[in-house]
């Protein structure tokens, strides 16, 4: 059994609650890999939910363009 996960086929799935490692003791995803897995799992689009800080909303919004 393999633990990496499959491209989706449902189009309209999206991540909607994401911590990245901005969110202190919450999250640990780098942002570039969260852009890059998703589209390699065919998302559309993606969001961040970090809490306590905001460093990390240029970075996102930058990668995102």
């Amino acid at each position: 059994m393999s633990t990496e996960a499959a491209p989706r086929n449902d189009q309209n799935f999206v991540h909607l609650h994401v911590h990245t490692e901005y969110s202190m003791l919450d999250g640990a995803a780098r942002i570039g890999d969260l852009f890059s897995e998703a589209a390699r799992m065919g998302m559309p689009a993606l969001a961040t939910t970090d809490h306590g800080y905001v460093f990390g909303a240029y970075e996102f919004w930058k990668k995102a363009q």
